[in-house]
């Protein structure tokens, strides 16, 4: 019966989902614009909307499943995701109009186009593509799994992970193909009323029930488990303070030119929107506490969970206390977290090949929406097929995710705003960094010297850029005198900028 009461609840909101992305396109030509509409929005996104999906990329399944299980297994170590996540949010607030502004000057769409775009090279925006979906593919897998693990979860086991992995996929392809970034935002909106009064109620409830409130689980926290509570956590683990920094600095740099955040840039109405968002978005972060001191808290309640078992934590707690009504509805809020996100990767993804690699052939210039949304569902096609035959695949490629992103930024963000870095110069930092980061990560020697391996790679990147910059003569400009590759736009000289809130 509780299996019934559960899977019901969450049947009816995944339907629910679907047709709030598609009525998001409702008076748009129904999802029939040009590509711009599709996967940015119509850069008319509004404050509002900007801050929902913005948030619903940064709050995924890893802050349901993640986030308590490192709880559980390390302690403070995960506050680093609170703290990369904030000052990420500091440089995007000058990063993020500068992206717009440059973006919706010369009509482009995401980083592989600023790319091709700033160094003239159209085949550098393919390589870019390449390189980026590599580093995103385990993302979609990652969401795939972990909204599988939480539907089984909230069914009580009577829908099997296989059959939860192929709803993931079916779900967010249903409304992302069809609606683009614009479904994805107010879809968004659903997750984040959702997230908001779940983990509000687990954050009151959780500690009362078990423990009588906040003072004795804090107090036998510190008593007992006083390990978890300072750097670098339970079982050492490498994750000491200078890993702390050093990842808590690289992952803020690479959050901005992250192609899933580029996209909610250059979603936005105006440079504006894009400012006050950068002020609002940390606030969502107080509800990453919420997991992460669930977790510990499970430490006392189901101890001796092992491996991929401490990704449980919160939910076995959930399912334990709650009726199966309320943890339906938790799991609607876990999976949503899954969607959003996903839904977001596979449009960029999408984007990234119908602009920069499949428009290099003729027969596609034209059909670049068409093409980008074929895209859409061969990633999701391909992360669902090898979680289902090869699910460590992906997971391993997950590992120099971020640090693998990071090594974009020389050739990205420092060639937007500095004309004198070549493009031999970009590309043999990006060159090195990338190799750096692979041996170093799949040699098992993340951390390095105590630091994250990524910075170590964006150094050695940031160094042969400028070496071989000032090594050989500068790039001929075809840009007239004095023009600024990439600036903030002020207020003021924001030539879109309106009224209007949302």
């Amino acid at each position: 019966m509780n299996a019934v009461v559960a899977t019901s609840i969450f049947g009816l909101f995944m339907l629910g989902t679907v047709a709030l992305g598609l009525l998001a396109v409702r008076g748009r030509g129904g999802g029939s614009g040009g590509l711009a509409e599709w996967s940015v929005g119509g850069r008319s996104l509004g404050a509002v909307f900007i801050w929902v999906l913005m948030a619903g990329e940064g709050y995924t399944s890893f802050s349901y499943l993640g986030a308590a299980g490192w709880g559980y297994n390390y302690g403070s170590p995960v506050l680093y995701v609170v703290a990369y996540m904030s000052c990420g949010y500091a440089v995007g607030y000058v990063v993020g109009p500068m992206l717009w502004a440059y973006a919706r000057k010369h009509g482009l769409v995401g980083i592989t186009d600023m790319v091709a775009h700033r160094y003239d090279r159209p085949w550098l925006g393919a390589l870019v593509a390449f390189l980026a979906t590599v580093f995103l593919l385990p993302y979609i897998q990652l969401q795939i799994t972990g909204m599988g693990v939480v539907v089984s979860t909230i069914s009580y086991g009577a829908i099997s992970l296989n059959w939860a992995y192929f709803l993931a996929f079916a779900v967010t392809t249903g409304f992302v193909v069809v609606s683009g970034l614009r479904g994805s935002a107010w879809v968004s909106v659903l997750k984040d009323v959702l997230v908001i009064a779940t983990l509000g109620f687990l954050a009151i409830y959780v500690p009362q029930h078990y423990f009588g409130g906040y003072e004795e689980f804090l107090g036998r926290l510190v008593e007992e488990k006083s390990e978890w509570l300072t750097l670098p956590g339970h079982g050492g683990g490498g994750f000491g303070e200078l890993w702390f920094a050093t990842t808590t600095l690289l992952n803020s740099l690479t959050v901005v030119i992250f192609p899933t955040t580029v996209a909610g840039y250059l979603g936005a109405r105006n440079a504006d929107a894009l400012r006050r968002n950068a002020m609002w978005l940390p606030a969502y972060n107080v509800l990453l506490f919420v997991p992460m001191l669930l977790g510990m808290a499970a430490l006392f309640v189901v101890p001796g969970l092992v491996g991929a078992e401490s990704n449980l934590a919160l939910f076995e707690l959930v399912v334990d206390s709650l009726p199966a009504w309320a943890v339906g509805i938790v799991g609607v809020a876990a999976a949503l977290s899954s969607i959003v996100p996903m839904a977001v990767f596979m449009l960029v993804i999408g984007t990234m090949w119908g602009r920069s690699v499949l428009s290099l052939v003729p027969a596609l210039r034209e059909r670049q929406k068409g093409a980008a949304q074929i895209v859409v569902v061969a990633a999701g096609a391909i992360a669902l097929l090898l979680t289902y035959i090869a699910p460590n695949t992906l997971v391993r490629l997950s590992l120099i995710s971020y640090e693998g992103m990071a090594q974009l930024l020389p050739m990205l963000l420092l060639g937007l705003v500095w004309r004198r870095l070549t493009f031999a110069g970009a590309l043999a930092g990006l060159a090195v960094g990338v190799t750096i980061v692979c041996v170093l990560v799949f040699t098992g020697h993340d951390p390095v010297w105590g630091m994250n391996a990524g910075i170590v790679a964006l150094a050695a990147n940031l160094a042969v850029a400028l070496a071989v910059t000032y090594a050989r003569p500068a790039d001929r400009d075809p840009r007239p005198d004095g023009e600024v590759l990439a600036e903030d736009p002020l207020p003021a000289a924001d030539p879109s900028r309106e009224a209007h809130p949302v």
